[in-house]
C-alpha cells in the first residue's frame, strides 16, 4: 500500500562531533537567521538605503536573542499550564522543546529595535525588511518540527497522511500539519510580501509588518483545525475546537489590519539611518 511509505522515522540529530549532537531544530534557527539576513540586506539595497554588514550583524543578533528569550517566555506563561511554576528551574532546558511563535514575534520586535535604536536605523522600516526574511526562518522551523516528529496533525485517511508511531503517535496516519505551516507560513508568506518588495519606490512603512501579521494569523488559525491541542491544554473555553494558537492569533490579524489602515492613510516612506 502507498501509504505505507509514508511513516515518519527520521532521526532529530542531524549529526553528532563527540559529545555534541547537532540538531535539525537547531540548524532551522541557525540557517534562518543566516537566510534572512541575506534577505533583508538586498532589499534594502534595492530601496536603495544604506545599511551596513556591521549595522545588519548587530540587528540579526538583537532579534536572535529576542526570539529565543521571547518564544521561551510565551511558552512558560501561555502553554505551561503551571509545570514551570513548580518546576522554574525547567524554564532554562530548552533541549527539552517548548517555544511560541508569537512569544518570539514579540521578542524579535523588541530585540531588534533596541538594536536599531543602538545603530540609529529606522525602527518601522527595520520591521518591514524583517517580517519579508522571517518566513525563510520559519519554514526551516516548522520542517524541524516536523522531523522531530512533534506538533502531530489529526487523524486522517487522505494519500498524504504520515504516521508519527516513534513518539507515541498511534498507530494511524496524521495531517502532516507542520509541512501544511512551512508551506503557508513559510514558502507562501514570503513569496507574496518578496513580490511586494520588489515594486518602487518601496511601499509605505507598515505595509509589510501589517501584512506578514495579516496573513500568518489566519494561516495559523486555519491550520489549528487539523492541528491537535497542546495535550496540557487541550481544547480551551469547552469547545472541541479553540485552541491557545488560535486566541493569540486573532490579535495578530486585528493588528495587521490596523497598521495597514494606518500605512495606507500617512504613507510614510521607508528610510535608512536616521539623523
Amino acid at each position: 500500500m502507498w501509504l505505507d511509505a509514508l511513516y515518519h522515522a527520521i532521526d532529530p540529530v542531524a549529526f553528532q562531533i563527540g559529545p555534541v549532537a547537532v540538531r535539525w531544530y537547531g540548524l532551522a534557527y541557525f540557517f534562518g537567521f543566516v537566510c534572512a539576513a541575506i534577505v533583508i540586506y538586498r532589499i534594502a539595497r534595492r530601496w536603495e538605503l544604506e545599511l551596513t554588514v556591521d549595522s545588519l550583524t548587530t540587528v540579526v543578533v538583537g532579534i536572535a536573542f529576542g526570539v529565543i528569550i521571547g518564544a521561551r517566555l510565551f511558552y512558560v506563561i501561555f502553554y505551561g499550564d503551571g509545570y514551570y511554576l513548580a518546576n522554574p528551574l525547567k524554564i532554562l532546558a530548552l533541549s527539552e522543546g517548548g517555544m511560541s511563535f508569537h512569544g518570539g514575534l514579540v521578542g524579535a520586535v523588541l530585540g531588534g529595535s533596541l538594536a536599531c535604536r543602538h545603530i540609529g536605523f529606522s525602527i518601522p522600516t527595520m520591521c518591514d525588511l524583517g517580517v519579508i526574511g522571517a518566513p525563510i526562518g520559519l519554514f526551516f522551523g516548522r520542517c524541524a518540527n516536523f522531523v522531530n516528529g512533534e506538533l502531530w496533525g489529526k487523524p486522517t485517511d487522505l494519500p498524504w497522511g504520515v504516521m508519527f508511531s516513534d513518539t507515541g503517535g498511534g498507530n494511524v496516519y496524521r495531517h502532516p500539519s507542520q509541512l501544511y505551516e512551512a508551506l503557508l507560513e513559510g514558502l507562501v508568506i514570503f513569496v507574496v510580501l518578496f513580490l511586494l518588495s520588489r515594486k518602487r519606490p518601496p511601499r509605505p512603512q507598515g505595509t509589510f509588518l501589517g501584512g506578514f501579521l495579516v496573513m500568518y494569523g489566519t494561516f495559523r488559525f486555519l491550520v489549528e483545525f487539523v492541528r491537535l491541542p497542546d495535550e496540557q491544554l487541550g481544547y480551551l473555553f469547552g469547545t472541541n475546537w479553540l485552541t491557545m494558537g488560535q486566541c493569540l492569533s486573532v490579535p495578530l490579524v486585528l493588528l495587521g489590519v490596523v497598521i495597514l489602515v494606518m500605512a495606507h492613510r500617512l504613507g510614510r516612506p521607508q528610510e535608512g539611518y536616521l539623523a
